[in-house]
């Protein structure tokens, strides 16, 4: 090619692109996209979220994040796909703990106590059998954001991995006092190993802008810290808010709303769960 002439894509990658839209609506292959396992959620997101996508998941403090990220890594693992969940606030004992109650509905902290009844525990022994075949890789989140990306850029190579959980954003925050700008870093840095590594990124986050007494407690995405980056670089910005944190008036227990706030190729939309407690539990309302 000489230096005039200009750079295009290969024309062959269009072509690809149709063939694969005509299949997937003659439903001889399956459609894009990596189910999360909510009806919902995935009906929001046009059937999954995406390769190279950075999904943030925000929320409140006690509203559930970790729980809905871990629910949505154990459904996806259910269909046979590759997982991997990073945390930087659990063991991965914890972890398993916690699959185990939201998988066999058993009270977490009677799982804990060693107190579960004969019922309990015949739930427990289906649910390990259920999770053995289908558990996601559970493991330490890296002290740092690149290290965090080598470890998701990776997943191209491999190819068996279909989703990628980050929990949490904050968990990446070295101490240093500059910590709004390490925090924008690291989700620059989380974008781009997403890109390179052409799988999902679900990325929980805090809401440090969120004032509980305001009029309307929901979620935006102004909400969100790390001096906007989440609310710029997020393909998908996903906010979830149970009524119960703010109303204690009976009938809101459980009632728990998921916002697509940020949807950079789609509508934005509204998701109803519902939260069990005592198992940890997130499930669709759809369902």
């Amino acid at each position: 090619m000489s230096p005039d002439t200009p750079a295009r894509t290969d024309p062959a990658k269009l072509l690809a692109l149709l063939e694969r839209v005509d299949a997937a609506a003659d439903g001889t292959v399956e459609r894009v996209g990596v189910p999360t396992g909510f009806p919902s959620l995935d009906s929001m997101l046009g059937g999954g979220v995406r390769g190279g996508d950075l999904i943030a998941l925000g929320g409140d403090v006690g509203v559930g994040k970790s729980a809905l990220a871990l629910a949505i890594a154990l459904r996806t693992a259910a269909r046979g796909l590759g997982v991997r969940f990073l945390s930087g606030e659990m063991t991965t004992e914890r972890l398993l703990e916690r699959a185990l109650a939201i998988e066999g509905r058993v009270s977490i902290d009677a799982l804990r106590q060693g107190t579960v009844d004969e019922t309990a525990r015949a739930a427990l022994g289906a649910a390990t059998l259920r999770l053995r075949e289908m558990l996601p890789y559970f493991g330490p989140l890296a002290p740092t954001a690149k290290e965090v990306a080598a470890e998701i850029r990776q997943t191209r190579n491999g190819g068996r991995t279909a989703m990628v959980v980050v929990d949490s954003l904050e968990a990446l925050a070295t101490g240093a006092s500059q910590k709004d700008e390490e925090l924008a870093a690291a989700v620059a840095t989380l974008k781009g190993a997403a890109i390179e590594g052409d799988v999902p990124v679900i990325l929980t986050t805090q809401l440090p802008g969120v004032v509980r007494d305001r009029p309307d407690p929901r979620p935006t995405l102004d909400d969100f810290g790390a001096l906007g980056s989440v609310k710029q670089l997020a393909d998908v910005v996903l906010g979830l808010y149970r009524e119960e944190l703010y109303q204690a008036a009976p009938g809101h227990e459980g009632a728990t709303q998921l916002a697509v706030l940020k949807n950079r190729n789609g509508p934005l939309r509204l998701g109803d769960l519902y939260f069990f407690h005592q198992w940890l539990r997130f499930e669709d309302i759809a369902e």
